[in-house]
């Protein structure tokens, strides 16, 4: 019986324990808004730097584009320098883009 139990505390002590390392794993995610101040489109085409001004601190913030449909609004200028955009983006020091959209729309 009592073999048992500690078997069982000890379980739920890893369990507990790999939960919280779970949690502290996981990147932040990033929002803001604000003008785009330049676009560059890699040489294959497969991904986009866009560095945004954000509207409540000033500050340049480069983020990494790599979804298609982006990257289409890009090309066919849908998306160009002066848009105001709002994002969303995880801060993996690549700022990895989850969201890129004008903020009037398309």
């Amino acid at each position: 019986m009592n073999s048992k139990l500690s078997a069982t505390l000890i379980s739920v002590a890893l369990g507990l324990s790999s939960l919280a390392f779970v949690g502290s794993a996981a990147a932040e995610e990033g929002k803001m808004v604000g003008p785009i101040t330049k676009i560059t489109l890699a040489a294959d085409g497969k991904s986009a730097t866009a560095i945004l001004k954000d509207a409540k601190a000033g500050t340049p913030v480069t983020i990494t584009i790599t979804d298609e449909l982006t990257l289409d609004k890009f090309k066919d200028k849908r998306i160009v320098e002066g848009d105001e955009i709002r994002a969303r983006f995880e801060k993996d020091g690549k700022n990895s883009s989850k969201s890129f959209k004008k903020t009037a729309g398309c």
